[in-house]
């Protein structure tokens, strides 16, 4: 066949193929598309061009399409391990966690040592629910791949979800970095950068998420809104995702670089050719981290942020940023490996811009004034629902007459598991309504449903609690032992509503069930709630930058300090 690049050479159908899969690895979508599809031309069966064009798929918004070509890939060869793992993990993507573990497990079938499918197994299970089940299923993945850094980042991501004790939680981190970061420490090399305080200072942010993701939400206002004449930008992204929100954030730097498929190594090299004073993570230990390349200690000061709020393990990561409320003064900071320092108002800034507010649905009454019938709700990650959630939520409908729960959760088993849960705990299937995943739109109108939402421990929501807030319905929240668990607290103290904030189990009740039982005062807080949110510190882009900024001033004057110091 004709080689789709100019010229005269012709292709061989493995040729082409191997063409496409350079450009594919490389990011260069659209060029590999055509070549999958000229392959495809000539050979309609070809079940390599068939499985790569469906991975391609899912890589660009084509998820359905996707699918449909890796089952077509499948049923010509029903042997294909690595269209069963793709297959599997676009499923995981679209939110179809028992597809994705039938097509995961089919695939450990035919190769059954191979440690990175029974890690993609692992998330298919965890979006079901089955947190503690994926725990185990690490736990006993670990010990034959000691030296797979994703594997255990994955498990101290999974622990944070399942575990309310930081002192356990600081254990696991210190042997991912006795494990991974210390054995390279021979690699670290001394620093030229130029230690003058004032000078514009180059800051590099390093992340699998600078698309659709939370995390890339929350990153756009402060790429936006920092400082050009004291701050040069640089971000780094290791993800092969290219959204519209990633458009924006790409103008919003003064340096853009793709390192998805550049090894930790030679990114470590890259940032230091680069000059970068400080260097930050926004990762931590969640999919697509880079950790391996701030453990080369490529820039003089590195911190990490944004991903989630809690710390990394790694010694060569000198901070955290954080806020007065997910970690109170001097309160804790000795289960963290980095130094703490606290934004003054809050870790999480709500932009209209990067959240897409502009579209959002205008603020409902509460539901229960209508239908006489009180609707509490939750939307975040499924993984998020465990035992000790689910029975705190049927103490306070069993508190409340007649009244009713809403989750956003996975169609399938997850359901049933989460119904004979609330079942055992006296709540009936009929007072439980499931909702799927949605587009942002559509999504923020589900709020419209709920009265009063009902918080996870000992991992509460994030940007969910926010959406939650900015549609006008209040977040009982419980506040827990680590950062992760005091979320909701530093959301509502942000609002001056930290009476919404339980600390104990039978607080919580009592909060939702007052609450619930006081629609008049429902409904006024729900009206005002929106207007809570615009005026706090939480949507003030402008203030969060500058609370970034003078953080990174801080942490710059005090390398320059030690640089200075004469022996």
């Amino acid at each position: 066949m004709e080689t789709p690049k100019p010229g005269p050479a012709t292709l061989t159908l493995q040729q082409a193929l191997d063409l496409a899969t350079q450009h594919h690895r490389a990011g260069r979508f659209a060029e590999a598309e055509v070549i999958y599809r000229r392959v495809l031309e000539v050979d309609p069966n070809n079940a390599n061009a068939l499985h790569l064009l469906g991975v391609l798929g899912g890589q660009v918004g084509q998820a359905e399409s996707g699918i449909q070509l890796m089952r077509r890939a499948i049923a010509l060869q029903p042997d294909f391990v690595d269209a069963y793992n793709n297959l599997g993990c676009t499923l995981v993507a679209q939110d179809q966690p028992d597809e994705a573990i039938e097509a995961l497990r089919n695939a450990i079938r035919l190769q059954p040592d191979n440690p990175m499918i029974r890690l993609n197994l692992t998330t298919a299970m965890l979006q079901s629910g089955l947190a503690n089940e994926t725990l185990a299923m690490l736990r006993a993945l670990l010990p034959n791949a000691p030296g797979w850094v994703a594997a255990q980042s994955n498990y101290l991501l999974i622990l944070s979800y399942t575990c309310d004790d930081p002192v356990a939680i600081l254990a696991e981190q210190r042997r991912w970095n006795q494990l991974h970061a210390q054995p390279i420490r021979s690699l670290i090399r001394p620093h030229a950068n130029d230690p003058t305080v004032g000078r514009r200072l180059r800051v590099g942010y390093v992340s699998a998420d600078f698309n659709d993701h939370p995390a890339g939400r929350n990153i756009l206002p402060l790429l936006r809104e920092h400082d050009r004449d004291r701050f040069e930008i640089f971000c780094y992204s290791s993800s092969t995702k290219r959204q519209p929100l990633t458009d924006r954030m790409r103008a919003c730097c003064n340096v853009w670089r793709d390192i998805f498929d550049v090894d930790d190594e030679a990114g470590a090299q890259m940032i230091r050719g680069d000059a970068i004073d400080i260097l930050v993570d926004l990762s931590l230990h969640s999919s697509g981290s880079r950790l391996m390349v701030f453990a080369r200690k490529p820039a003089p000061i590195q911190a990490t942020f944004i991903g989630y709020p809690a710390g990394t393990g790694l010694d060569t990561i000198d901070y955290r940023l954080t806020d007065p409320y997910l970690d109170p003064p001097g309160i804790g900071d000795e289960h963290y490996v980095e130094n703490s320092i606290r934004l003054p108002s809050t870790f999480w800034c709500y932009d209209q811009e990067g959240m897409e507010l502009a579209v959002s649905p205008p603020v409902s009454a509460p539901p229960a004034i209508q239908s006489g019938v009180v609707s509490f709700g939750c939307f975040n990650g499924f993984w998020k629902y465990n035992d000790a959630v689910l029975a705190l939520w049927a103490k306070v409908m069993a508190a409340v007459a007649g009244s009713r729960l809403i989750v956003l959760s996975p169609k399938g088993s997850a359901r049933e598991r989460l119904a004979r849960k609330m079942a055992s705990f006296g709540i009936e299937r009929n007072r439980i309504e499931f909702l799927a995943r949605k587009p942002r739109r559509e999504y923020l109108d589900y709020y419209s449903k709920i009265d009063i939402g009902l918080d996870t421990f000992p991992y509460n929501g994030h940007s969910t609690s926010l959406d939650s807030l900015w549609m006008g319905v209040p977040v009982v929240t419980l506040v827990g032992r680590t950062s992760v668990g005091r979320a909701g607290l530093s959301q509502l103290s942000n609002l001056n509503l930290s009476e919404l904030a339980a600390r104990t189990p039978e607080q919580f009740v009592a909060i939702a069930t007052k609450l619930a039982q006081d629609l008049p005062r429902l409904a006024e807080l729900r009206s005002g709630l929106r207007r809570r949110m615009l005026s706090s510190p939480l949507m003030d882009a402008r203030r969060f930058a500058r609370d970034v900024e003078l953080a990174y001033d801080r942490m710059w004057l005090k390398w320059c300090r030690q640089r200075t110091i004469q022996p």
